[in-house]
C-alpha cells in the first residue's frame, strides 16, 4: 500500500481529476525508464509495469487481479489492463485505460472539440434501412446552438447524403465540418426539408445546465421547478465553481418563487464530480444538514484501514451541505427523470436522497453504477497513458446500495421515451415530463396545441458528436488535502 506521501498524491488532483502518485524519500525510488521504442516513448512494458503498481494497490478488486507473472507485460496496454479488470460484462463496467489522458481529463471536465449535439438514433422506414438523427439537446454556447439547431430537431442527411443502416458510422464521423438535412414529420413519414445547416466543430465548455424554468399550476396549488442538468462538473479552470454557483442562482429563484415541486432531468447526466453531487443533493434534500449523511463509502481492505487509521469509525461518512437556498422543506417529494444513460453521480444523488424524502423516478432504468473512481496519471510524465480506476462502492445513509448492476435502477413509472419529434424542455406535451404532470395531478390543458407526433424505434441512445457515449463517471477529488505529506 502506498505510504502517506504517496497516498496524498495519488488523490491530489491539478484541476480535481488526474491523480499523482509520489512515493516517500524513505521508499526506493523506481527504476528510470531506459527502454524506449523509435519515438523514444516508453515501451510497454514500463506502462504495464507502472499500471499494475496502481491497480494491485487502490483496485477495489485488487485481490481478484491475475498474478503478473502470467501476464504478458509486452502487450498493448489496454489488452493488458483488461486482463486486470474483475467481472467486465456485470461488475465493473467502467474502469477504462488511455492513452492520452490530457483529452480524457478534458472531457470529464466537460471540455471537447464539438458539434454540441446529443441525439438518438432510429430507423425511419418499416424496411429499416433509412436512419434519422433525433436531436434530444443542443449544447449552449456550441457551435450546433449557433447554427440554429436545437432540441426536437431531426436530421436525415449528412453532407447531402442519407443516413442508412449501412453509412450512418461513417457519415456521422463526418470530419470537423458537416452540412445536416434537417427532416419534418409529414403525417407518419419523415421526408428531407430544404433546409440545410453547417457546422464546425469547435472546443467546447460545457454549462451542465441546460435548462431550468419555473411552470406555474395556481388551479392545483403546483409551482414546479424544472431543471436538465447534464453533467456534475463543479466549474471551469478560470472558475473553479462556476457551474454549483449557477446550480445554487437556479434554487434561490425556485425559492424565491415558492416552487413546491421539483423535477430534476438527469436522462442525459452520466455522472461527473461527487462534489457536484452533494451540492445539487444540498440544495433539494428535506431537512438535510452537514449533520445529515449524504453518502457512505466502502473501500478495499487496505484502504479501509489507512481511513480508519487517520479519521476515525467516521471517515467513509459524507455528510450534506448547508446550501441557504436548499428547497427542501417546502417538497415533500422530488421527480427525476432517467434514461439508460443516467448513471454514477446521478444515481448517487437519486440513492443519496431516498432516506430524506420521496424520490419518484420516470423514464427507463439506470445504467446501474454505485462505484467511485479517479484518473490516474503517471507522476513522471513519462508517458500519456492513464486509467480510471474503480476505487470502492457507494451507499446512502440506511446502507441501500443494490443498484449497481446492468439492471440499475427500476423506474417507478416505465416511460419509454420514443415518441418524435422531441418537444421542447417543460413543455407539457413533452413525455417524460408528461407523465409528472399526471402523477402530480394536473391534466393535460384542453387549450394545448395538437403537435405531430409518432413513435418509433430506437436502437441507439444517448450518443454525442461522432457516436460517443459518455462514460459513467462518479469521480473521487481531494480525499485527503488535510493530511501533512
Amino acid at each position: 500500500m502506498f505510504n502517506s506521501k504517496r497516498l496524498f498524491y495519488f488523490f491530489l488532483l491539478s484541476f480535481g481529476i488526474v491523480v499523482a502518485g509520489c512515493k516517500n524519500k524513505d521508499v526506493e525510488p523506481e527504476a528510470e525508464v531506459t527502454a524506449t521504442d523509435s519515438t523514444g516513448i516508453a515501451k510497454y512494458q514500463d506502462v504495464n509495469n507502472w499500471l499494475f503498481e496502481i491497480m494491485n494497490d487502490a483496485y477495489f478488486w485488487y485481490k481478484d487481479m491475475p498474478a503478473q507473472s502470467s501476464l504478458d507485460n509486452a502487450a498493448e496496454p489496454t489488452d493488458f489492463f483488461e486482463k486486470l479488470i474483475y467481472k467486465r460484462q456485470t461488475v465493473d463496467r467502467f474502469s477504462m485505460v488511455t492513452n492520452d489522458i490530457d483529452a480524457l481529463q478534458n472531457e470529464f471536465n466537460g471540455v471537447s472539440k464539438v458539434f454540441g449535439m446529443s441525439y438518438t438514433l432510429s430507423y425511419t422506414d418499416a424496411g429499416e434501412s433509412n436512419i434519422a438523427a433525433f436531436l434530444n439537446y443542443v449544447v449552449k454556447g456550441s457551435p450546433a446552438e449557433s447554427a440554429g439547431l436545437k432540441r426536437g430537431d431531426i436530421i436525415v442527411k449528412i453532407n447531402g447524403t442519407q443516413l442508412t443502416s449501412s453509412n450512418y458510422t461513417t457519415l456521422l464521423n463526418a470530419g470537423e465540418t458537416a452540412t445536416f438535412t434537417l427532416g419534418i414529420l409529414s403525417g407518419s413519414a419523415i421526408t428531407a426539408s430544404a433546409t440545410t445547416v453547417s457546422v464546425s466543430k469547435a472546443e467546447v465548455s460545457e454549462d451542465p445546465v441546460a435548462f431550468s424554468t419555473v411552470v406555474s399550476k395556481p388551479q392545483q396549488g403546483k409551482t414546479i421547478g424544472y431543471l436538465v442538468y447534464t453533467q456534475f462538473v463543479p466549474g471551469t479552470a478560470a472558475s473553479e465553481n462556476k457551474y454549483d454557483n449557477e446550480l445554487r442562482q437556479i434554487f434561490a429563484d425556485f425559492k424565491s418563487k415558492g416552487v413546491n415541486e421539483l423535477v430534476l432531468d438527469l436522462r442525459f447526466n452520466s455522472g461527473g464530480y461527487i462534489s457536484s453531487a452533494k451540492t445539487l443533493a444540498s440544495l433539494i434534500g428535506k431537512g438535510v444538514s452537514d449533520a445529515k449523511i449524504f453518502y457512505k463509502e466502502q473501500w478495499n481492505d487496505k484502504y479501509t484501514a489507512y481511513w480508519e487509521k487517520q479519521k476515525g469509525t467516521d471517515a467513509f461518512k459524507y455528510p450534506f451541505l448547508n446550501e441557504a437556498n436548499n428547497i427542501g422543506s417546502n417538497l415533500s417529494r422530488v421527480f427525476v427523470l432517467t434514461s439508460n444513460g443516467t448513471a454514477s453521480a446521478s444515481e448517487l444523488v437519486i440513492n443519496g436522497l431516498k432516506p430524506y424524502m420521496d424520490v419518484v423516478t420516470i423514464g427507463e432504468h439506470t445504467a446501474g453504477k454505485n462505484l467511485f473512481g479517479s484518473l490516474i496519471s503517471d507522476d513522471q510524465n513519462r508517458w500519456k497513458w492513464g486509467a480510471y480506476v474503480m476505487l470502492g462502492q457507494t451507499a446512502n445513509a440506511n446502507d441501500e446500495s443494490d443498484y449497481g448492476t446492468v439492471n440499475g435502477m427500476t423506474p417507478n413509472y416505465a416511460v419509454e421515451d420514443n415518441v418524435i419529434p422531441y418537444q421542447p424542455f417543460a413543455d407539457e406535451n413533452e413525455t417524460l415530463f408528461r407523465k409528472a404532470l399526471d402523477v402530480m395531478g394536473i391534466p393535460a390543458s384542453t387549450r394545448q396545441r395538437v403537435v405531430a407526433a409518432r413513435e418509433v424505434g430506437t436502437f441507439r441512445k444517448q450518443l454525442r458528436d461522432n457516436l460517443q457515449v459518455r462514460p459513467g463517471l462518479m469521480i473521487k477529488t481531494g480525499a485527503i488535502k488535510t493530511l501533512n505529506p
